[in-house]
C-alpha cells in the first residue's frame, strides 16, 4: 500500500517540477517575436476549488512594441516620376519632403515592377511580387503561379508583422490589392487591407477614386464621404479627407496610448487619373508647364547634377524617336485635350 502511494506522488510531482521548467523557460523567452502571432503570457498561480484559497494570478501579459520603437508614416504616390518633386530635383514644389530630406536621408534607386498593384504588394510584404502572387494588376489577373492576385496565406504584410509585435497600423487611400471578384461588400475580406494585418483602413480599393465625388471604404463598409445630411459638400476633395483621417487617426493613437508606436500607410490617389485638383490649386499653376515635357526634362536632370543627386557624369538617355516631341503637338493636345 505504501509503495503504490509512493508511486502516486511521483507520478503527480514530476508533471509539477516540468511545468515549473516550463514557465520558467516561457518566463525567459517570452517574447519570441520570430514566431507569430505572439501568444499572452501569464504566470500560473494557485487555484483552488475554494477561492479563498488561491493565490493572486497575474494577469497575461500582452504583446507591445519593443522599447523605443518608432512611429513610422510610410507614404506612396502614384505614377510620380522620380525626378518630378522640388526634394528630387523637379519643378512641383514639395516643401515638406524638402525639410524631412535635409534632417534625414535621400535615396537615388528604387526598385518598381512597373505597374501599380505588383509594386505596392512587394512593399507591403518585403517579397518578390510574383511570390505574392501579383506579377499583374488585380483587373488583369490570370489562374497561373504569380499572377492569380490571391496573396498566399504565407505571405505576412508589414501590417501584419507589426499589429501582431505591438504597433497601432492603420491604411489611408489606395489599395489595388484585393482581387477583382472580392472587392464587394459581400467579401471575402481576408485580402482587404483589415484581413492582410492593419487594424484600420480608410480608402479606395480599385485603381483609381474621383477626388471629388469618391466611392470609399471605411473598414469594409461602404461610404459616401461627400454626402452630408444627403447632400453634395461642394468642397468636398478626398486629398484633404484622406488626410484629415489621418492626423485624426495618429492623434487618436497617442492621446490614448501615448507608447505604443504606430505605423500608418498613406498612399492618396493624387497624381494617378482621374487628373483632378482644385480651381485654385490649377491657377496657382498656370503657365508654369508651358515649356513642355522635353525642356523640364532636360531642366530637372540639370538640376538634379547641381544637387548633388544623380552623379556629375551622368548622361541624360536620349528620347525614342518614336515618342512624340512637344514642339510637334497641336495647341489643343498641349493643354492635355483633344487632337
Amino acid at each position: 500500500m505504501k509503495s503504490k502511494f509512493l508511486l502516486f506522488a511521483v507520478f503527480v510531482l514530476l508533471p509539477l517540477g516540468l511545468m515549473q521548467a516550463q514557465e520558467k523557460n516561457s518566463a525567459q523567452n517570452w517574447p519570441d517575436r520570430t514566431v507569430l502571432p505572439i501568444e499572452a503570457y501569464q504566470k500560473t498561480g494557485k487555484i483552488e476549488p475554494n477561492i479563498k484559497d488561491s493565490d493572486p494570478i497575474e494577469w497575461p501579459k500582452e504583446i507591445s512594441a519593443p522599447e523605443g520603437a518608432p512611429n513610422v508614416l510610410l507614404i506612396l504616390i502614384d505614377d510620380v516620376g522620380f525626378g518630378a518633386t522640388s526634394t528630387f530635383g523637379g519643378p512641383v514644389p514639395t516643401p515638406n519632403f524638402d525639410a524631412l530630406a535635409k534632417n534625414g536621408l535621400q535615396y537615388n534607386r528604387f526598385h518598381t515592377t512597373a505597374v501599380c498593384s505588383p509594386s505596392r504588394a512587394a512593399l507591403i510584404t518585403g517579397r518578390n511580387h510574383h511570390t505574392a502572387a501579383t506579377g499583374i494588376i488585380m483587373e488583369f489577373s490570370t489562374p497561373y503561379p504569380g499572377y492569380n492576385s490571391l496573396v498566399p496565406k504565407s505571405v505576412a504584410t508589414i501590417g501584419k508583422i507589426l499589429t501582431d509585435n505591438g504597433y497601432g497600423t492603420s491604411w489611408f487611400g489606395k489599395n489595388h490589392n484585393v482581387p477583382d471578384w472580392q472587392s464587394t461588400p459581400a467579401g471575402p475580406f481576408y485580402l482587404w487591407p483589415t484581413g492582410l494585418g492593419f487594424e484600420y483602413f480608410y480608402g479606395f480599393l480599385g485603381a483609381d477614386a474621383h477626388q471629388f465625388r469618391p466611392s470609399l471604404i471605411e473598414g469594409t463598409k461602404p461610404i459616401d464621404p461627400y454626402l452630408v445630411d444627403g447632400k453634395v459638400d461642394p468642397d468636398y476633395i478626398l486629398d484633404k479627407d484622406l488626410a484629415n483621417h489621418a492626423i485624426k487617426w495618429i492623434q487618436t493613437q497617442k492621446a490614448v496610448s501615448p507608447n505604443k508606436p504606430f505605423f500608418a500607410y498613406y498612399t492618396p490617389g493624387t497624381a494617378h487619373a482621374p487628373h483632378q485638383a482644385p480651381k485654385e490649386w490649377i491657377a496657382k499653376f498656370k503657365g508654369k508647364f508651358d515649356q513642355g515635357f522635353d525642356k523640364q526634362r532636360i531642366a530637372t536632370y540639370e538640376n538634379q547634377k547641381k544637387l548633388g543627386i544623380i552623379p556629375k557624369d551622368a548622361k541624360l538617355a536620349p528620347t525614342p524617336d518614336d515618342y512624340q516631341k512637344w514642339d510637334a503637338l497641336s495647341p489643343n493636345m498641349k493643354k492635355g485635350c483633344c487632337p
